[in-house]
């Protein structure tokens, strides 16, 4: 089985670091676009993420692909089957289903903001625990140029809106799994549940469930072989 794992806004694919420890399967874990070391979209948008990762892919799959958060949201466009890859199953973790106004105003104020550059290396690693939501510092995720320190994220990628969820689970043409931390402040249990009653609730783990114990999901990935 050939696992994709998808990280979410802000990360790189290093978080997955804890999981693919635990895998026997081979695996790809890419930056998403925008984010790390791969290339930047002229705009962002769910299906723009999907279609540039399925051109990076070395093969059509079949894959099951797991996603955190935004990651979770491109994972269900490439099950679409529109992109031209070959999706067996879905396990999305800690995806924000509920958007109010003034998060998607939030966002996209966000997207707006210049680049900041940082005088330091460890102001860049504290802005990026800040934005990601983790502790440990991917080197991919901060960059020194002439002027000083930047977050390799491009801040426009917070302008992708909100996912239409019930869209995309119907249109998956493969097994999906919702999940979510018991403790997820961003991906609700009640709200989760009101998607899919099926949904898994992770007890004691909260957003980045899939960095707090990477073991956890090991039974909701090999459910969809």
């Amino acid at each position: 089985m050939d696992i994709l794992l998808l990280h979410g806004l802000g990360a790189t694919g290093a978080v997955w670091d804890g999981l693919t420890e635990l895998l026997d399967d081979e695996w790809l874990a890419p930056d998403l676009p925008g984010h790390g070391g791969s290339a930047r979209l002229h705009r962002y948008s769910f299906g723009g993420m999907a279609a540039a990762i399925a051109d990076q892919l070395p093969v059509a799959g079949p894959f099951v692909v797991v996603g955190h958060s935004l990651g979770g949201v491109v994972a269900l466009t490439l099950a679409t089957g529109w992109f031209g890859i070959e999706v067996s199953g879905v396990l999305a973790v800690g995806v924000k289903v509920e958007w109010s106004a003034d998060d998607l105003a939030r966002a996209a104020a966000m997207a707006a903001r210049p680049p900041r550059v940082f005088a330091t290396r460890d102001e860049a690693e504290q802005a990026y625990r800040k934005m990601s939501g983790l502790e440990r510092v991917d080197p991919a995720g901060i960059d020194e140029g002439a002027d000083g320190w930047r977050l390799t994220l491009e801040l426009a990628a917070f302008g992708v809106g909100a996912p239409d969820m019930a869209g995309l689970l119907r249109a998956a043409r493969c097994p999906v799994t919702l999940a979510a931390g018991e403790h997820d402040h961003m991906s609700r249990p009640d709200q989760l549940r009101a998607l899919r009653d099926d949904a898994v609730i992770l007890p004691g783990l909260g957003h980045n469930a899939h960095v707090e114990d990477p073991a956890a999901l090991l039974p909701l990935l090999y459910s969809l072989r």
